[in-house]
């Protein structure tokens, strides 16, 4: 019998970052994989993602990968590390992600999608810095969500809920999930799929199979590991935010802060408009 291949490409989030196992990182895409098909079916999963990954590094290195082992279904969750560069385009964004769904879906492979979180709202950070950034979360969350229904993914929305304010399924660096939150996201895109008809296998179990790290052991490892990782990702983006919270107060002061909002929507319009337009490949 031909194992069912899964294939999941995206960033730290899918690679299973805060969700230690041995010396390894397991995540939700590997919880999900054991529920897709019967226990007495195999399942060939593989996890392409790369902690740190963009959208670029998603459509140039991850998707030649993922293509070539010719998987039934491909997970393709990114994004938030393009909110954290300076270098963030919303078109440049939007047209990577519409070759990555299309190219895999033109395959024949089931397609899985998420919205994220807004990275400033997780990190705590205050309104005139954390606007930004939610601004572009929410830009590269529609694109996800127009292109989702374009392609006909499997879609779990995960940018809201009450899942985000409860600190027992977040990690100490308050941006992945711990065990437990890895575990909701294959919950809840396991139910998703079943829906569907798509999965087949036991649902994975919603309760930790680790214990809880304590509190010290969290605390050390944001200060040894945790920290870095959140720097070396908004470094280059730290100078270009300052500008942008100080846009954010002259805006605020003048009563104008609507127009940012404004120009961002018009922005993730233009680049919905500026990708082809060709129906969904299973439409005929």
């Amino acid at each position: 019998m031909r194992p069912l291949r899964f294939v999941a490409i995206g960033d730290s989030l899918t690679e299973g970052v805060g969700d230690p196992v041995g010396e390894a990182w397991r995540g939700w895409a590997a919880l999900l994989a054991a529920g897709l098909a019967p226990k007495d079916a195999p399942v060939e999963f593989t996890n392409l993602a790369v902690s740190g990954a963009q959208s670029r590094d998603v459509l140039e290195r991850q998707t030649p990968a993922g293509l070539a082992l010719l998987p039934d279904v491909v997970s393709v969750v990114i994004g938030v590390n393009d909110t954290l560069r300076c270098t963030f385009d919303i078109h440049a964004v939007a047209a990577r992600l519409d070759q990555v769904y299309a190219a895999f879906t033109a395959q024949g492979a089931v397609l899985l999608t998420a919205c994220l979180p807004d990275p400033g709202a997780m990190l705590g950070l205050p309104g005139a810095l954390g606007h930004p950034l939610a601004r572009r979360q929410r830009a590269v969350n529609t694109v996800v969500h127009a292109l989702s229904e374009r392609y006909g993914a499997v879609h779990l929305h995960a940018a809201q809920g009450a899942w985000l304010t409860d600190r027992a399924l977040w990690s100490a660096d308050r941006l992945h999930p711990g065990e437990r939150g890895h575990r909701q996201l294959a919950v809840r895109f396991h139910a998703l799929l079943t829906q569907a008809g798509l999965a087949t296998g036991p649902a994975p179990a919603a309760e930790p199979e680790f214990p809880v790290p304590t509190r010290s052991a969290s605390l050390w490892w944001l200060a040894t590991a945790g920290t870095g990782w959140v720097a070396r990702r908004c470094t280059d983006l730290l100078p270009q935010l300052l500008t942008l919270a100080a846009d954010e107060v002259r805006h605020r002061a003048r009563g104008t802060s609507a127009r940012l909002d404004l120009t961002a929507s018009r922005a993730v319009a233009s680049a919905l408009a500026a990708l082809s337009v060709a129906e969904r490949p299973d439409a005929a």
